[in-house]
């Protein structure tokens, strides 16, 4: 298993403006193949789906594709990819079609560890129905999201649990597959925000126990849009608003209006890049529709790769990190993924932000709209500064950024 960083970065386009890029939690940088493939899509004759002319199957295909990637990379049917603007439309999309199936009464399970997009769908769905919402904390001084904190808030009414499978603000990676056995068992169903963990480890929705999982493939090397997978079967339980002559089946009845191609196009284009991540070269073969029957495979070594790579700078960044006087860290919970959030003593997480800018490194300082997380840690609704590692991160980046703290501190 090998991973050479300098043949992925020699892929992304951006890099070449000169920034240290520590932004990837909200959203990373693209490579050439994604470029081309949304490119090549856009220049093509491309038409409503169907199969008479050339660019009806033309779009046939590019959907086909996009879903089977996703598919791969998420472990699931591909009839069970639903497409649209965003994980957060989606899951406002999605929780408005389950709270149909809701009455007084009710109780849905939110935690204080999720970015908003994972908690406000469902209070204002629940709030809608007169069902009830049961919140469950995280210990702040760890960041741990213990199985039992949530098991301790459910019930027989309990109809869905939501919970991130990794903090986009402290990177805690709580035990979803514990989780889902737990909600299971109350007869449950289970919505994970995959957004931030997509993009650093394999996913295996159904071996996890995740009725439903959200993503946003521009956080995974893709363009911006985002996904939900579930089983098919659940998802044709469900009744979705739409129009009258759009189509009834499974998943096109929750995919509101013309899919985006070009967007799928690029989407699996970045599955694909993903894919090849150990070994990573200038060969294209796989960003225009190469077959997949060995794409899992080629992501499970691959993303164990990115793993390795990460682990290692990232251990390097947090030990240098903790090591700074007046530096206070907020991740820290025994599974991370490599995700970084601090505050410095005596200087506002702006004045941070903007040095290190000044510096060419970009990181961010919010609550990242995981406010209720950022104010259950003392921070209020202003945060601290993140950062976060993507795979075309290097060491010399990371020699940047603890040399630029440190002349901060």
């Amino acid at each position: 298993m090998s991973y050479d960083v300098a043949a992925v970065r020699s892929h992304f386009p951006a890099l070449r403006e000169g920034a240290a890029h520590f932004d990837g939690p909200g959203g990373s940088q693209v490579p050439d193949t994604v470029a081309r493939a949304v490119h090549d899509t856009m220049i093509s004759a491309v038409a409503n789906r169907g199969t008479v002319t050339p660019a009806e199957r033309r779009a046939e295909q590019i959907v086909a594709d996009c879903r089977a990637a996703l598919g791969d990379l998420l472990h699931t049917d591909p009839a069970g990819i639903v497409f649209g603007r965003s994980a957060t439309a989606l899951t406002y999309d999605l929780s408005r079609a389950l709270a149909k199936t809701w009455r007084p009464g009710d109780e849905v399970v939110v935690t204080r560890l999720d970015h908003d997009s994972n908690i406000r769908p469902w209070v204002q769905a629940a709030e809608a129905v007169g069902a009830a919402v049961r919140w469950v904390d995280f210990d702040p001084a760890t960041g741990e999201l213990p199985v039992e904190a949530v098991a301790a808030q459910l019930s027989d009414r309990t109809r869905l649990v939501a919970t991130t499978a990794a903090s986009n603000l402290i990177g805690t990676r709580p035990d979803v597959a514990g989780i889902a056995e737990a909600v299971h068992e109350a007869g449950a169903l289970y919505w994970v925000d995959g957004v931030h963990a997509t993009a650093h480890v394999l996913v295996d929705r159904p071996g996890l126990g995740a009725d439903f999982w959200s993503c946003s493939p521009y956080k995974f090397l893709g363009p911006h849009c985002g996904v939900v997978a579930a089983d098919p079967a659940l998802l044709g339980t469900l009744a979705m608003d739409k129009l009258l002559p759009s189509s009834d089946s499974v998943p096109e009845r929750f995919e509101l209006g013309t899919l985006p191609y070009e967007l799928m196009a690029g989407t699996t284009a970045a599955v694909e890049f993903l894919a090849g991540l150990a070994t990573v070269d200038s060969d294209e073969e796989g960003s225009h529709g190469a077959a997949s029957r060995d794409r899992r495979a080629r992501l499970t070594t691959s993303l164990a790769a990115l793993a390795e790579h990460e682990d290692r700078l990232g251990s390097r960044l947090e030990e240098a990190t903790r090591a700074l006087p007046g530096v206070r860290l907020y991740s820290n919970a025994a599974r991370r993924t490599p995700t970084l959030l601090f505050t410095v003593e005596g200087k506002d997480p702006q004045e941070v932000r903007q040095a290190l800018a000044d510096k060419g490194i970009n990181a961010p300082a919010s609550n990242f709209y995981a406010v209720e997380c950022s104010r259950r840690l003392g921070l209020g609704d202003g945060g601290g500064v993140r950062t976060g590692l993507a795979p075309y991160t290097d060491d010399e980046d990371v020699d940047r950024l603890i040399e630029a703290l440190t002349a901060i501190v």
